[in-house]
């Protein structure tokens, strides 16, 4: 396995290890420490979960267990039991659009126009402004 890869210390899986679900029904569950490194790796890394290395298992077990687990409000103690801190609630957005405008796009080149259309100018109307 990569040295790039990350896996949890004995002492970090002792601090999670009862804050873990148990006694669920359904499928056998896979190996929840190749797991939950995984889903840490790609939370460290900001790949896509797609881009998971196998080495964690299939890309869909990863996702699926943080989906779940996140719905369920399992990662606020196991982050807490990791970090030290208690989760912050809240909602934040960050957005890093941006828009590439013509250098003569702000109208910086004479300022605004004031003079009368040319259809205006025949008929002899004058503007409301002015």
């Amino acid at each position: 396995m990569g040295s790039s890869l990350y896996w949890m210390s004995e002492n970090e899986w002792q601090r999670i290890e009862p804050l873990l679900p148990r006694g669920r029904r359904g499928a056998h569950r896979v190996d929840d420490h190749r797991v939950i490194s995984g889903i840490v790796h790609m939370l460290r890394s900001g790949a896509r979960w797609r881009d998971c290395p196998s080495a964690y298992g299939p890309y869909t077990t990863i996702y699926n267990r943080f989906n779940r687990w996140s719905r369920q409000g399992i990662w606020l103690g196991i982050f807490e039991a990791l970090t030290g801190h208690k989760p912050v609630i809240g909602t934040a957005a960050i957005d890093s659009t941006h828009i590439k405008a013509h250098r003569s796009a702000g109208g910086a080149k004479g300022g605004p126009s004031r003079k009368r259309s040319a259809g205006r100018a025949a008929a002899g109307q004058r503007s409301s402004t002015g």
